[in-house]
């Protein structure tokens, strides 16, 4: 496919309905979630998609022609010619370092597909590399936004449970050897990192640290004080992965509370990720985006309604079985926080240090994992 010709200057749109600048967006790594990124970016009426980038020709016209954007084989080439507002970076995980460096050199807004790298150094160099060029960086964590989710944050932050005693998450997933076959980065320690938690249940634990994070007064600091955890292979040959495919970690947070987390891929056929929120005043129960129990001492009428609506079943499996059967509207809200915050000059919710959170405390789980002793996350 022809190469467009090197853009001379950054045009600048705005939509009529809200007199706000229309973003210009690209994929770098147009994979297997690039199509959900697609289609998020599609819903916002500020938002355009121009571009993506992957190596394989086939597959990035393929994917190109699709979502009506244009295909670049080399992502450098396509922040040079596009000149976009924002890049939303969806290699490999242990290759999203490579592609934020590259927005810092262009001055290109970052928003990364989870987690947000593989190690905390890997992290800290991309906020650090953000910050010295004056640029957006934020995590792609959907799950904050969906509407059970967000109704649980808030009755933390409204002290409705009284002491937030425990938080749990389970996240009993399904994924067949083909997953981890040859020639895909999945499985493997430099591009993975991890396995069912950096991979998987990344998502439950980043819910879990931001829960945790509503009931302490500074929100930049750690809402996990000390992890303790075991991980194995236990349903995959350990020749075929490098990584865990079951992981069980305890946890105390600063603000008192204890939680655990299980993850694994080693459960077939797979079944619905669930949280649990309970204090002495309260219990929330989650399963996947549906809200099964929603209790207060002080319930409000309210609370009947909220019940109502969030409780109806889900309609989709969230990837228990397949890694691609969840639906795009979360990252369509994530998406369209971060380019808010970019409209208000203010920081993202889910900035560097923010979506790194999740990644120091995978880490600490991974290092408990190996001595066999409790460990502190840190952020370094």
């Amino acid at each position: 496919m022809r190469q467009p010709k090197l853009a001379t200057r950054r045009k600048v749109r705005y939509n009529s309905q809200t007199m706000s600048k229309t973003h210009r967006l690209v994929i770098i790594g147009a994979g297997a979630v690039a199509g959900a990124i697609a289609r998020a970016i599609g819903d916002l009426p500020n938002a355009t998609l121009v571009a993506a980038s992957r190596r394989n020709r086939e597959k990035g016209e393929a994917f190109a022609g699709q979502h009506g954007c244009q295909w670049y084989e080399d992502a450098e080439v396509m922040l040079q010619r596009e000149r976009p507002d924002v890049a939303v970076i969806a290699t490999p995980s242990g290759a999203h370092l490579d592609g934020v460096l590259l927005c810092a050199r262009y001055k290109v807004h970052a928003l990364c597909e989870k987690p947000l790298e593989i190690s905390v150094d890997r992290c800290r160099r991309m906020i650090d590399a953000a910050n010295q060029a004056g640029i957006h960086l934020g995590g792609i964590f959907p799950q904050r936004f969906g509407p059970s989710n967000q109704a649980a944050h808030a009755a933390i932050s409204q002290g409705r449970f009284g002491k937030l005693a425990i938080l749990s998450a389970w996240v009993p997933w399904w994924r067949e050897d083909s997953y981890y076959g040859e020639g895909r980065w999945q499985g493997s320690m430099a591009l993975d990192g991890g396995g069912a938690l950096m991979n998987q249940s990344i998502h439950n634990l980043d819910l879990l640290q931001w829960f945790a994070s509503a009931g302490i007064k500074d929100s930049d600091a750690m809402p996990v004080t000390e992890v303790f955890a075991c991980t194995d292979k236990l349903g995959h040959d350990p020749k075929l992965i490098e990584v865990e495919d079951a992981v069980l970690a305890i946890f105390r947070f600063a603000n008192g509370g204890l939680g655990q987390l299980l993850g694994t891929t080693a459960a077939w056929p797979g079944s619905l990720r669930r949280m649990l929120l309970a204090g002495r005043d309260g219990t929330i129960e989650i399963h996947e985006d549906t809200l099964l129990t929603y209790r207060f001492r002080d319930q409000k009428p309210e609370d009947e309604e909220l019940c109502r609506q969030l409780g109806a079943k889900t309609a989709h499996a969230g990837g228990a079985g397949d890694p691609m059967a969840f639906d795009h509207r979360n990252h369509s809200l994530n998406i369209r926080e971060f380019l808010a915050a970019m409209d208000e000059k203010r920081t993202p919710l889910i900035d560097g240090r923010e979506a790194a959170k999740s990644v120091a405390i995978a880490e600490a789980c991974y290092e408990s994992a190996r001595t066999g002793r409790p460990v502190k996350p840190t952020l370094r």
